[in-house]
């Protein structure tokens, strides 16, 4: 599945309209796509271009996140909560799909010109956690190239620049639309428009982020007069006019507005298809020639009266024929004056009931991209990344689901009670703080922490001798004393290991204040390694910016022999596996493939071979520099032919010093 994040590079670039045209086109292509959008800022619990792609496609989007909800986390320092909660989102679109996901999913992105102090580099946060390529929407306003170029590299550079393999392109929206005299595409229905936006030639021939065979002009949307005109009912409903006669309001559209407020000789010119002819309410001069437009043919989009009502019965009665034509007639208490500074506040953007609008702009949209490249981008390879808010949800989702009663030997340190609280919380697991009740309490108080009432405390006096018997008779061949059995039994690690053993709990986590061999030594003596197993190691889950690597084995051992470093290596793989990351194994060393020689490397080598030898189903590959195993452009040159090179997941470092000093 590819996943496309449709980003702004600034308001007003019709996002939501370019989202529906994506999605037209690329069902057009008979491609399976799914739409979801993170975030609403609607105030009114109904977002606006989720109903729009809910009614006009086949998709079905959840609802998004509130604004509210989002502000929040965010001020609250849980940024990765709120990334969380989008890939919740995420993963409610693909249940739609029950076991055939789409082959697309497009994400709409958040603007983050208009909400800058919240949202700032929301977006890039938003790629990496969905692990999505990004296209940029824009439009070429101010009708300067340099400025366009500008707009297009600035948005960029946050995704890692034009030429980062996460940024695709860009669709450029409304080309060759009118400008106003401050260069911005025609605001309002009122404003006078001057030279149009440039064209497609103009962007092929002189943009230069074009220029360059890594970033794509995937679509060139031409500007249409019919894409932004608003139908006359939504104008009138925004003036809260009352209708004389509604006509062909919800067909006819306003293109441009009159204020007839001479002679009617200078007003008859300006009376053509499209027109809005607002006027006072006593000039029955101006209905009069309104109506002879309508029997010459001329679809007006209406005549608004202003000021307080006046009888224009006779007239209106004499006009009757143009009316019944369908020319639409309203009016207004406001004056002509206030009408016309209420105007360029019309909100025009699509609503959910204009089918005959939408139909049309997502036919222009579809029509303007570039089919061919789509194709050819849905059907290539990709190196999916597990980024690590979508990792972390994956484990809360697992956590969830199994239920796991977890000992916490460190019960009275803050930061462990803290977890506790938000494992009970969350309901990621059934944690038991180990230790004094009454101290536990204290310590919570004095760092502001409420403890559940569900959240299990657990004195270890009055559980210890209960492991006595147990104890002794693990550590019997090391001829261990019942008093020594009992010193031991004083450290909560080791009381909270035969809880593990004994299968009274599930899982056990220290270090916040053990040390790693205080936390890792109980488990050795005690549980011992499965069968099978020659060596104990550790990996680490390196939660980068982009994705989540495996480093391995940078905590236990010094210097591994070849046949260690491959166990090892098998070891990390299947962890990874177990964890929901794709294993693809890089063998650590100074050198790259065949271009070093020494014992060091060799052992490397040899390790590798033993790997391939042993588990012939793991994808690995050594020895390899680091920058090789996880820099595709390094790899193309170092390794061109390795399948793991500038794509690994699980690097295994040749010993502690090397893999201690890298994390």
């Amino acid at each position: 599945m590819k996943t496309l994040l449709l980003t702004p590079t600034d308001s007003g670039v019709g996002l939501t309209s370019i989202c529906l045209g994506m999605i037209h086109a690329l069902d057009q292509m008979g491609l399976r796509v799914a739409y979801f959008k993170p975030i609403s800022f609607s105030s009114t619990g109904q977002d606006r271009s989720a109903a729009l792609v809910e009614q006009y496609s086949s998709c079905t989007p959840p609802l998004p996140i509130g604004f509210q909800q989002a502000k929040d986390r965010i001020a609250d320092g849980h940024i990765e909560r709120l990334m969380e909660d989008i890939l919740s989102l995420h993963q409610e679109v693909l249940d739609q799909y029950e076991g055939e996901e789409p082959e697309v999913m497009l994400i709409e992105g958040v603007n983050e010109s208009i909400h800058e102090a919240l949202f700032d580099q929301f977006n890039i946060q938003l790629a990496r956690a969905l692990d999505a390529q990004v296209i940029l929407i824009t439009t070429p306003q101010a009708n300067s190239v340099q400025e366009l170029n500008s707009r297009l590299s600035s948005t960029a550079k946050q995704f890692g620049g034009i030429n980062d393999s996460r940024v695709l392109g860009t669709i450029i929206n409304m080309l060759n639309a009118p400008l106003d005299r401050h260069g911005n595409i025609r605001p309002d229905i009122t404003s006078p428009t001057y030279n149009a936006a440039f064209g497609h030639d103009t962007l092929a021939n002189q943009l230069p982020v074009l220029q360059r065979d890594d970033f794509h002009l995937i679509g060139a949307i031409p500007w249409n007069r019919d894409l932004t005109a608003p139908r006359t009912a939504d104008v009138m409903a925004y003036l809260k006019c009352s209708s004389i006669a509604q006509g062909e309001a919800q067909q006819r559209r306003v293109h441009h507005v009159v204020i007839a407020s001479q002679h009617v000789e200078s007003v008859v010119p300006q009376l053509q298809p499209g027109t809005l002819v607002i006027t006072s309410h006593d000039r029955s001069d101006i209905l009069i020639a309104v109506a002879m437009a309508q029997h010459n043919g001329v679809a007006l989009a209406g005549l608004l009266f202003t000021g307080t009502e006046s009888d224009n019965s006779d007239t209106l009665a004499f006009c009757q024929s143009a009316i019944e034509m369908g020319l639409p007639l309203y009016q207004v208490e406001q004056d002509t004056y206030q009408v016309v500074n209420l105007l360029p506040g019309f909100d025009n953007r699509l609503p959910v009931d204009d089918t005959q609008r939408i139909h049309v702009l997502m036919d222009t949209i579809a029509q303007n991209l570039d089919k061919p490249w789509l194709k050819s981008f849905v059907g290539s390879d990709s190196h999916p990344r597990l980024s690590p808010a979508a990792f972390r949800y994956r484990l809360v989702q697992k956590a969830r689901t199994s239920s796991q009663r977890i000992i916490l030997p460190e019960g009275d340190e803050p930061r462990t009670i803290q977890a506790a609280i938000t494992c009970h919380h969350r309901r990621i697991a059934d944690c038991i703080l180990l230790g004094e009740p009454a101290t536990i309490r204290q310590v919570a108080q004095s760092n502001g922490l409420d403890l559940p009432d569900g959240l299990t405390l657990l004195d270890p006096e009055s559980i210890r001798n209960d492991y006595l018997e147990l104890l002794m008779e693990l550590r019997r061949h090391k001829g261990i004393t019942e008093q020594r059995a009992k010193q031991e039994l004083e450290d909560n690690v080791v009381l909270g290991t035969l809880m593990l053993y004994q299968d009274d709990v599930d899982g056990l986590v220290s270090g916040a204040v053990h040390t790693t061999a205080n936390t890792i030594r109980p488990a050795l003596q005690l549980i011992r390694t499965k069968p099978g197993v020659n060596i104990v190691s550790s990996i680490f889950f390196m939660c980068l910016p982009d994705q989540v690597l495996i480093f391995g084995d940078c905590a236990i051992n010094p210097d591994p022999n070849a046949e260690q470093l491959a166990d090892i290596a098998i070891e990390s793989a299947d962890s990874a596996h177990a964890f929901g990351i794709t294993p693809k194994v890089a063998m650590i060393s100074y050198s790259t493939m065949e271009s070093g020689a020494g014992v060091d490397v060799d052992k490397v080598r040899a390790a590798t071979q033993q790997v391939k030898k042993k588990r012939p189903d793991i994808t690995i590959d050594g020895p390899l520099q680091y920058d090789a195993a996880i820099i595709p452009k390094v790899a193309s040159k170092k390794a061109p032919s390795s399948e793991v090179a500038g794509s690994a997941t699980v690097l295994i470092f040749p010993d502690l010093n090397t893999g201690n000093t890298t994390y």
